[in-house]
């Protein structure tokens, strides 16, 4: 695991393009992050980001096998609020903005997906 490295997720998907297709790019990425065994410390996730971590999200199986693996799962309060998902996450962490930007100061490396 590398811990200096956080991943950033501000997007329902990965990338530009058709919802679909951000959708499998997630799908694959976090499958093949997961085979690799080279992981981050973290994920962060706000703006639209914060919906793969609630129900319903075609990557929680990966999400929770990260989570179970000591990879940190950050979701942003406010965005929670406001798409009214609070009561609907299911794998992570719910943060402040403070704590993304104390992850990302504190980081090596930071990827924005």
């Amino acid at each position: 695991m590398n811990k200096d490295t956080v991943l950033l997720f501000t997007r329902f998907g990965l990338g530009q393009g058709p919802a679909e297709l951000q959708i499998l790019l997630a799908q694959k990425y976090l499958s093949l992050l997961l085979e690799t065994g080279r992981l981050p410390g973290k994920l962060l996730f706000y703006t639209d980001g914060v919906r793969l971590a609630c129900d319903g999200s075609p990557v929680l199986e990966q999400l929770t096998r990260l989570e179970n693996l000591g990879v940190e799962l950050v979701l942003c309060k406010t965005c929670l609020d406001t798409y009214q998902l609070t009561n609907h996450v299911k794998v992570g962490v719910v943060g402040g903005m403070g704590d993304i930007i104390e992850t990302m100061q504190r980081a090596v490396q930071v990827i924005s997906l």
